[in-house]
């Protein structure tokens, strides 16, 4: 980031409406002024993407994003400038890369599953992420946070995140939207526990420790589903990687490159909110790292109601609204003018991105006529909506400081905002496509 920031004791932040960068607690002054960072991460969130598909979702890199990937109260933490100098732009590569590396294990970890493989791939999941964040407890340097919270964590997530999720179908069959949609959930609370505790223990025991009782919560949690979960059956015969046919369905890709332009837009928000209003100075610094657990409390209803919804429904009548509301909600972050219109517009967000994020898995199988195919192409869906995740941080934050310090909030959510209302077009066409111009039609 090109501006620095004094160290602080407290978390101080101007109550002005000028641009100021928020000053976070800090164990220690970062000792290499270039690109330092003490760093620490959890997941989010992230926000990520769920699913309800049928029979052959033993593949699919749907799901909890925003649990482990809850990158949004670290990027605000690292902006502060204490523990890192860096742009804003090289800040959000951990965190993306992190997204990233999750969405295309799935494309990967699908066939090892289908194999029969869901124990060690529990096992080794799980330790790499309480490794990850263990070595994060030791990072000093950008490169060494990169490596332990960008990709450690990250692969590690990836490699739980599929049977997570590939093992609902084989213990649901007609409620198995709502199944996904809970299960989703488990990513939101996850996105709401973790950075509070991260925030409320950094004063008390400093960064280090800070992150080491965050893995420490994630190997009691990770405990559980290794000596639980259970793979009761496995497809006839391993998925192939690749499935050549979905480059000759028009409506498939068009909905798969619509959702990739659409985190474009909802990765502007997840990352940049809370530093949003703490630098305009609507926030404080402890509020701050209070507004993207509130967005993901509100991402618990946009995960389950609407799932269970479009099982009657169907999913285009829900994704499709919903995507158009997320693009608006973010232009209406160029209006934000206080702590009141902030809150209300991370509730309202948080519930219809939840809406984005948990319905592309059942659009995709609504796609998909062979359900043979659904684990590849899901698979290979996922992998590409991912570079969503890397356009929509980095690239927002190459346009948040594209004119020297004084950070271009307009455009970052002119840039997301575009991108979803892209989105939603491009759904629109492929609704269009399956249903023609009826209305009143389950799609």
């Amino acid at each position: 980031m090109a501006r620095s920031k004094s160290s602080s004791e407290s978390l101080p932040l101007s109550s002005s409406p000028t641009e100021k960068a928020p000053v976070v607690p800090n164990e220690q002054a970062a000792p290499n002024p270039e690109v330092v960072v003490s760093s620490n991460e959890k997941d989010v969130e992230a926000a990520a993407p769920p699913q309800p598909p049928p029979n052959f979702l033993g593949n699919i890199p749907d799901g909890g994003l925003q649990a482990w990937l809850q990158f949004g109260v670290f990027q605000t933490y690292y902006e502060s400038g204490v523990l890192i100098h860096a742009s804003s732009s090289n800040i959000s590569w951990v965190g993306a890369i992190q997204s990233y590396c999750v969405l295309l294990l799935g494309f990967l970890s699908g066939p090892i599953f289908d194999r029969g493989y869901l124990r060690p791939l529990l096992i080794v999941g799980s330790f790499l992420v309480v490794f990850g964040f263990m070595m994060l407890s030791l990072c000093h340097t950008f490169w060494q946070v990169l490596l332990a919270q960008g990709f450690c964590i990250g692969i590690g997530s990836g490699l739980l995140f599929v049977p997570a999720v590939a093992i609902l179908p084989t213990y649901f069959r007609t409620k198995l939207g709502l199944a996904v949609g809970l299960a989703a959930c488990g990513s939101s609370m996850g996105g709401i526990i973790y950075p509070i505790v991260f925030y409320r223990l950094l004063d008390q025991i400093g960064f280090g420790w800070s992150v080491r009782v965050l893995g420490f919560l994630a190997l009691a949690t990770l405990l559980l589903p290794i000596f639980v979960m259970k793979q009761r059956v496995t497809p006839p015969k391993a998925r192939a990687l690749i499935d050549t046919t979905v480059f000759k369905d028009i409506p498939f890709m068009l909905f798969v490159i619509g959702a990739m332009v659409g985190f474009i837009g909802l990765y502007t928000v997840l990352f940049y909110i809370s530093f949003f209003g703490e630098s305009k100075g609507y926030t404080d610094a402890s509020m701050s790292f209070y507004i993207v657990p509130i967005l993901n409390a509100a991402s618990v209803f946009g995960r389950t109601l609407p799932n269970a919804l479009s099982d009657k429904t169907g999913s285009f009548n829900i994704i499709l609204p919903g995507a158009a509301v997320c693009s608006i909600l973010i232009f209406c972050m160029i209006a934000v003018d206080g702590l009141g219109s902030i809150v209300a517009l991370a509730v309202l967000f948080g519930f219809f991105s939840g809406v984005f994020i948990a319905l592309p898995p059942v659009c995709l199988v609504a796609l998909t006529a062979d359900k043979s195919r659904i684990g590849s192409r899901i698979g290979m869906a996922f992998a590409f909506m991912g570079f969503g995740t890397l356009a929509g941080g980095p690239g927002g934050g190459a346009i948040l400081q594209n004119y020297g310090p004084k950070l271009q909030w307009t455009g970052l959510w002119i840039y997301g905002g575009v991108a979803c209302a892209v989105a939603a077009a491009m759904f629109t066409v492929v609704r269009m496509m399956k249903a023609g111009g009826k209305l009143m039609v389950k799609v």
